[in-house]
């Protein structure tokens, strides 16, 4: 019996930051400015080994160094030739829906038609007070917002009159793009609500999957295809997300991640109730959740089965959490590109 082929290149694999402050060969932190600067040197790497994505998170905590994606994709774009410029996410409702589409025009025309914007509520709310907002409206700003931005991309003129927003009568924004389509994606934690939203906006939906088994995505997917079916819209194919890290060997990988996503997760626990992160925890998580930690070989196959259990044709892993050494970093990201990509395609191939 001949199994089914699929073609590995309908399949892409991207790379995000949330710009975590990585340190320098001397175990000093880097600073704001040395971390940004990385950022940009590593997705020039990226682009050279032949990785589909490099998408930037927005965050506005002492610990993260990237508050303006599109400003460090700008720079990337400049020295890359290939690579996929996204935002991951882009804080729409703590943002100006006709501001994001500016810059991600802009974005994609000093690009040639590269830029990817990601929109999501943020899973972080220090965005909210900073930008004047109140997070009583949490719900309600992101609905409205997503509405407006969807509007925005038929690079049309738009009237319009929001409760949260401004009022615009027949307004034109510029720069239209290249393409007339300025690629766009909706970014879900695991609400229901929100998987529903994007397939009734029209929107690709990417899945951010950081703990627990990814198989309990797979019925969102489905909530997702057949939602869009109901509101008229194309299903598009799913893309996910998770944090990992890879090394030559699993016992160099769970060695050098552990303290590190131990100390970024229980940062970030302290403000939300978490218990602080177990070893035991952390294994579990490697070895049957949603952290992709190990060699090339381990990470490649959990990669390929996640994808398999979501459907999911995009696969986008977060690297270097916490306070990573660079270097550390640095051969993550080769190692990804020249192993764990083609090997994760060539299972994909054969499914």
């Amino acid at each position: 019996m001949t199994k089914n082929k699929t073609d590995s290149k309908e399949y892409s694999f991207g790379l995000d930051s949330f710009g975590d402050l990585a340190t320098g060969n001397d175990g000093k932190l880097l600073s704001y400015a040395e971390s940004i600067r990385l950022v940009i040197e590593e997705a020039v790497l990226a682009d050279k080994l032949g990785v589909d994505i490099i998408a930037l998170g927005e965050h506005h905590r002492e610990e993260y160094a990237i508050s303006s994606p599109d400003m460090v994709l700008s720079a990337i774009a400049s020295k890359t030739k290939h690579i996929k410029l996204a935002s991951g996410v882009t804080v729409l409702s703590s943002d100006d829906p006709v501001r994001v589409f500016e810059r991600f025009s802009t974005l994609d025309a000093v690009s040639n038609g590269r830029a990817q914007v990601i929109l999501g509520r943020g899973s972080f709310t220090e965005s909210f007070p900073l930008f004047g907002y109140d997070l009583q409206d949490y719900e309600s700003l992101f609905e409205e917002k997503i509405e407006l931005f969807s509007k925005l991309l038929k690079e049309e003129p738009v009237t319009w009159e929001g409760k949260h927003t401004q009022s615009l009568e027949a307004a034109d924004v510029f720069p239209k793009t290249e393409s007339g389509k300025l690629e766009t994606y909706v970014g879900v934690g695991g609400s229901p609500q929100s998987v529903v939203r994007a397939a009734a906006y029209g929107f690709p939906l990417v899945l951010a999957i950081i703990g627990g088994s990814p198989d309990r995505f797979a019925p969102y997917v489905e909530l997702y295809r057949r939602a869009s079916e109901g509101f008229g819209h194309e299903a598009y194919p799913v893309g996910m997300h998770s944090p990992g890290f890879i090394a030559d060997t699993d016992e160099e990988a769970v060695k050098v991640a552990f303290p590190l996503f131990k100390e970024a997760m229980d940062k970030v626990g302290k403000s939300r109730g978490w218990q602080p992160m177990s070893r035991e925890h952390f294994l579990n998580e490697v070895k049957n959740g949603s952290m992709y930690v190990g060699s090339p070989e381990t990470v490649a196959n959990k990669i390929a089965n996640a994808m398999k259990a979501v459907d999911a044709k995009r696969f986008d892993i977060v690297y270097g959490f916490g306070p990573m050494p660079a270097e550390a970093r640095r051969h993550m990201i080769e190692l990804y590109a020249t192993k764990v990509i083609p090997r994760v395609r060539e299972l994909m191939a054969d499914k």
